[in-house]
Formats: C-alpha cells, structure tokens, sequence
C-alpha cells in the first residue's frame, strides 16, 4: 500500500472518529462513560487502520503459514538472491523449472550430481544418455543411475544451462540438486533455518 492510500484510509477513519464523538455530545452521554467508549472507539479505529496499512504483509504472512502447514515449499527471492526456509522435515527443497518444466528438488551439499527421478526425466524430454549406467552412493545405499543432460535448471531467478544429471528409478519420485549445481553459484550458505543461494 503506497503513502497515497494510506493517508486516504487515515482521513477516512479519523472522519468516523469524529463522527462517533459529535454522536456522543448529542447524546450527552456522562463524562466518565463516554470517555471509556470514546477510548473504545479509538482501539477499535486504530486496530482497523493498522490491518488496512498492513494488509498486504498480513496476507503474506498467512500465504506462508499455509504453505509450511501443507509441508510446501517457501522461497523467497530478492534479485539474485534466493531464501529458503527449511521445511518442517528438516530439509530444503525448492520449486524449479527443468527445461521448462515444474520439479520439486531437494538441496543436497552431500550429492556429487544433480539427480532426477525416470518420471522427472520423461517429462523434462532429457534422454539418458547409451552405454552401462554407474554405481553411486546415496543415503539410501548403492543405486544404478543412467547419465545426462538438463538443458537448463532454473531455481527462482538462478537459471543454469547444460548441467549434468543422473537418471534413475532408485529416487522414487525424489529429485536432488546437487553439488554441480550448488557449486556454480557465486555463493551459498545456511544462517539458521534458511538456505540462501546468491547468484
């Protein structure tokens, strides 16, 4: 809400104030009890242009609330800077774009590669490339993985292109963005229950 407006809704609610007042000289209520329901009027009057002024951070804060009741992702960007609050099961995730499309990814420092689940791949249109899969070590133990190319990866403002991914059906329907990805940022780092990727 910009000054304009707020000075609108200001002379507003000071106009209804005056109006309550002359309404209580009219009626020629006592001192005492119409200074308490003038006091009253005035809670009541202040309580409704504080949630005009700050409606809009109001409705962002609920917006959020939501989003992390639901268990859903909560990133905030600011130019080249993206801020991610850790989710209610101790890890971060991120909504991105992989070649266009949406994918929920979780951050992971401790993966080498960004990794994608087969269903991930078909709908980005990355093929995996022919030839023997590799071996790699997950938290879950040993998974086969096939190797290839994300056209472009792109988390909030930050978009890479040409990243490396492994394909595999051994993530379920979990996608991972790794070190490759992470390691091409100008800088990133965790100040207490928030990522945040600086491009």
């Amino acid at each position: 809400m910009n000054d304009g407006d707020q000075a609108i809704h200001f002379i507003y609610l000071m106009g209804c104030l005056v109006l309550v007042v002359s309404a209580f000289m009219v009626r020629r209520i006592p001192i005492a009890q119409g200074l308490k329901m003038f006091v009253g009027w005035v809670l009541i009057f202040g309580a409704a242009f504080v949630i005009f002024t700050l409606k809009d951070e109001f409705l962002a804060l609920g917006s959020r609330l939501m989003v992390e009741v639901r268990g859903g992702t909560v990133q905030e960007v600011s130019g080249g800077e993206i801020r991610i609050r850790q989710a209610s099961d101790g890890h971060f995730w991120v909504d991105a774009e992989l070649n266009g499309q949406p994918a929920r990814f979780l951050v992971d420092s401790g993966a080498t590669t960004t990794s994608i689940s087969r269903t991930t791949a078909t709908r980005a249109g990355i093929e995996a490339s022919a030839g023997p899969g590799a071996i790699v070590q997950t938290a879950n133990g040993l998974v086969t993985v096939q190797r290839g190319r994300a056209g472009s990866i792109k988390v909030g403002g930050i978009e890479r292109q040409d990243v490396a991914v492994h394909i595999s059906d051994g993530f379920g329907e979990t996608n991972v963005i790794g070190m490759n990805f992470l390691s091409s940022l100008r800088s990133w780092s965790v100040e207490g229950r928030t990522l945040i990727l600086r491009s």
